[in-house]
């Protein structure tokens, strides 16, 4: 009983450090990207925001980002914060899956993998 209570908190704090340290690399990647993109465009021509303009696609795939991001491109690592902000609840389901299978609550187990598969299908739906 003893182990078990033991092994349910290590998955607790394990799941906790985890959105923490999400968060956490999150704001500090597109932080350090929204100085750099402040840095860099300092004493440039305003933009103007009254209309929308479409800019550079790159920006919307993952592809386009990791390859800005290489590329060292200070927006690149901005939508590089984001990426990691939106992963890393999907972390949390992802060890939540992993803890229920390790506890063998195999209802649990098939919820969890529906809400993943859920969260894999809409974001693979969504970038075409």
């Amino acid at each position: 009983m003893g182990s078990n209570l033991s092994s349910k908190n290590n998955m607790n704090t394990l799941i906790g450090n985890t959105l923490r340290i999400g968060v956490f690399a999150a704001c500090i990647i597109a932080l350090l990207g929204g100085i750099w993109y402040i840095a860099s465009s300092a004493g440039s021509s305003l933009p103007d925001y009254t209309t929308f303009h479409q800019g550079d696609a790159s920006y919307t795939t993952v592809e386009g980002i990791f390859k800005s991001v290489f590329a060292l491109s200070a927006t690149g690592w901005i939508q590089l914060g984001v990426i990691v902000l939106m992963l890393t609840p999907v972390m949390r389901v992802v060890l939540s899956l992993v803890d229920f299978g390790i506890q063998r609550d195999w209802l649990y187990v098939i919820i969890t993998g529906i809400v993943l598969l859920v969260i894999i299908v809409n974001s693979l739906v969504g970038v075409g």
